[in-house]
């Protein structure tokens, strides 16, 4: 049986996530077990955006998904190698649209003595709404008044 990691922020989850996850256990072959890191809050702080969805409702929504076996938050310092080492997986999927450089990953990888392979998924779902931040400029364009959300709390 393989171990495959895959890692994400998973905000306004969508299809595209699901997708995602499903082809990262594809890479692990028919028993291949998937562990997914959901970003802590601080790290998508720092490196993209304030997210929308806190982790822990994050990484319930992510436990919830049927190509996941176990589901982590990132380490708290955002170490990614630390959270590699505990969980030591055959391979590490990157997403479509994760901007890693693969080969780059891979020599460090390589360097700490881990036994990874790191691959990229390819497939990608496209559609209107195939991100957040598309989900997310497309409610700040959405005008709401007068509608049933004006009664939302």
């Amino acid at each position: 049986m393989k171990k495959v990691m895959a890692t994400g922020t998973f905000d306004l989850l969508h299809p595209g996530h699901g997708i995602y996850l499903e082809c990262a256990k594809q890479l692990g072959g028919d028993d291949a077990k998937l562990y997914v890191v959901v970003a802590r809050d601080s790290t998508v702080k720092k490196r993209k955006r304030v997210p929308i969805v806190d982790e822990n409702q994050r990484l319930k929504l992510i436990q919830m998904l049927k190509p996941v076996d176990v589901a982590v938050l990132g380490n708290e310092n955002g170490d990614f190698f630390k959270i590699v080492e505990e969980i030591d997986p055959d391979i590490i999927a990157i997403g479509p649209d994760q901007n890693h450089d693969v080969e780059k990953l891979q020599e460090t990888v390589n360097k700490r003595g881990l036994k990874a392979k790191v691959e990229r998924v390819t497939y990608y779902h496209h559609a209107e709404l195939d991100s957040s931040c598309k989900i997310i400029k497309k409610i700040k364009r959405t005008d709401f008044k007068g509608k049933i959300l004006d009664n939302c709390e």
